[in-house]
């Protein structure tokens, strides 16, 4: 069946009752030498990304895929990280960019939220490193898009990437349950896919080195995003590179570059062992 603008739609009987989840995890590095340059950028991070600031992120978010607001709950916990509840509902009328339709969103400027038939989450966790001459810090916030009906979490992908410092990012999406077409057949999934990274625009793929692990009978994906650009200066909190010396640049690069490979692999390299 074609609609209007041509594109081959399914006819179903009643609701979509398909679940579509999108799942993040993002990670930020970076390195502070004295401790208090740690408490700085964990206090940094935490005001950033605050209960506010993430209240303004889910709201675009829900505009981009194509919901309604319709209560927002919120909160900053002590001594940091944030959450945001958000009840959500999809337009009473598709809105003239059809959220329905899997394809790359737009790249515009800890949160929950839920839909009337779906949910939005996103929780932040700011941390550091327990030995203080390590130095390491990471800020991770855990997102997951859940929708079903019309409403499509895809559109959201790219926007949240970049809403984020995002040195190291893993998604999963996960197509569940079954609907109908108008014979009673059962449809498992209702849109081709065979990667999350076909729903990435040019500038995020250009950004990340990205690996898959799908499993298609499921339809179950799942891709790992690393920052391709290392640059030191960008991962360095309270001091500028040219205030080290050549053997601590290289000493802070093989630290950080370390840290975002165990995070990016998910498993410990050993001690002495070369990134």
């Amino acid at each position: 069946m074609l609609d209007a603008s041509g594109t081959n739609r399914l006819k179903l009987h009643g609701f979509n009752n398909l679940t579509k989840s999108l799942s993040f995890n993002i990670y930020d590095i970076c390195y502070a030498k004295s401790a208090e340059h740690r408490h700085e950028y964990r206090q940094y991070v935490d005001e950033l990304y605050n209960a506010e600031r993430l209240t303004q992120i889910l709201t675009t978010v829900t505009s981009i895929i194509g919901a309604n607001v319709l209560n927002i709950a919120r909160q900053d916990y002590d001594p940091e990280g944030a959450s945001v509840t958000m009840l959500i509902s999809e337009h009473p009328t598709a809105p003239a960019d059809d959220p329905s339709i899997e394809e790359p969103g737009p790249l515009k400027n800890s949160l929950v939220a839920h839909l009337d038939k779906s949910h939005v989450t996103v929780h932040t966790y700011p941390e550091t490193h327990p030995d203080n001459e390590n130095g390491i810090s990471t800020f991770r916030a855990d997102i997951d898009v859940s929708t079903c009906g019309v409403i499509s979490p895809l559109k959201a992908l790219n926007y949240l990437i970049h809403q984020f410092d995002s040195d190291i990012v893993t998604v999963d999406y996960r197509v569940r349950g079954f609907t109908r077409d108008v014979d009673g057949t059962k449809l498992y999934i209702d849109h081709d896919i065979n990667s999350i990274q076909n729903f990435f625009l040019d500038e995020t793929v250009d950004r990340y080195e990205m690996i898959d692990v799908n499993v298609y009978q499921e339809n179950i994906f799942h891709t790992k995003m690393l920052l391709k650009n290392f640059v030191l200066q960008n991962y360095v909190f309270g001091v500028g590179t040219d205030e080290l010396s050549p053997q601590e640049r290289d000493f802070i690069s093989r630290k950080l570059r370390r840290e975002m490979l165990e995070i990016f692999y998910g498993r410990n390299m050993s001690d002495g062992r070369s990134v």
